[in-house]
């Protein structure tokens, strides 16, 4: 359970404080939640207090009763390895390494062996459909098939958390669909945090989340969890 309470982000911008997020509270329960409202809503400050790369001003970030917030960032950053995968509008692929090798990265820093890892990185790929392309750099690969390589890459250690940031918007129409089904279908099994200006994409997660001038405006349950 990644959980938030009375989260408050605040800037200084010369004698200006500017206030990115305001009393955020929400336990974030298994399946997908989608994070929507315009731009300087508060989405991706939320996404960052959540994962552990930015500090609250105020309030916490509790990730199963560990208080994330309070723990130095060598520390966060192991959390983050172990129980969270990330999926980002750019797909952030290393791109001197094969979509083998960057989908068992993960699994090389977690210490796995590596006949795991390559047990487990064939696995993913075959899942994302692209067992094919297993030694092709990002390069040789469509903007559907490296997100989708992405993809596979933030479920390689099995987080219980996964977050997507725009995770189709520079895709084509069959691309986004593809990744789409892709992603819902690993939100079943964990907490998926979505952050997306799509509300046709928002309206496939269970919740969706409103947020306006950096506050929760509403909640909306579109559908029962799985």
């Amino acid at each position: 359970m990644l959980r938030a309470e009375n989260l408050s982000k605040r800037y200084r911008q010369g004698e200006k404080e500017v206030v990115a997020l305001l009393g955020f509270t929400y336990a974030f329960p298994r399946g997908a939640t989608a994070v929507v409202g315009p731009s300087g809503s508060g989405k991706t400050t939320l996404l960052n207090l959540l994962a552990g790369f930015d500090l609250p001003s105020e309030g916490g970030v509790y990730l199963d009763g560990l208080a994330l917030h309070q723990l130095p960032e060598d520390e966060r950053a192991r959390v983050r390895l172990k129980h969270m995968g990330f999926v980002f509008q750019q797909w952030n692929l290393i791109p001197t390494l094969t979509a083998w090798e960057n989908v068992a990265f993960p699994l090389l820093l977690a210490g796995r062996p590596r006949k795991e890892r390559q047990e487990q990185a064939f696995a993913l790929l075959e899942r994302v459909g692209l067992a094919h392309r297993l030694h092709h750099l990002p390069s040789r690969l469509s903007g559907g098939e490296q997100q989708r390589v992405a993809l596979a890459r933030a479920l390689a250690l099995d987080p219980p958390v996964l977050f997507a940031d725009e995770p189709t918007g520079n895709l084509d129409a069959e691309s986004r669909e593809q990744v789409a089904a892709l992603l819902f279908e690993a939100g079943k099994e964990r907490t998926l945090i979505l952050v997306t200006h799509d509300l046709e994409l928002a309206a496939r997660a269970e919740r969706i989340l409103y947020l306006k001038g950096g506050r929760l405006a509403r909640e909306e349950v579109v559908q029962p969890a799985g």
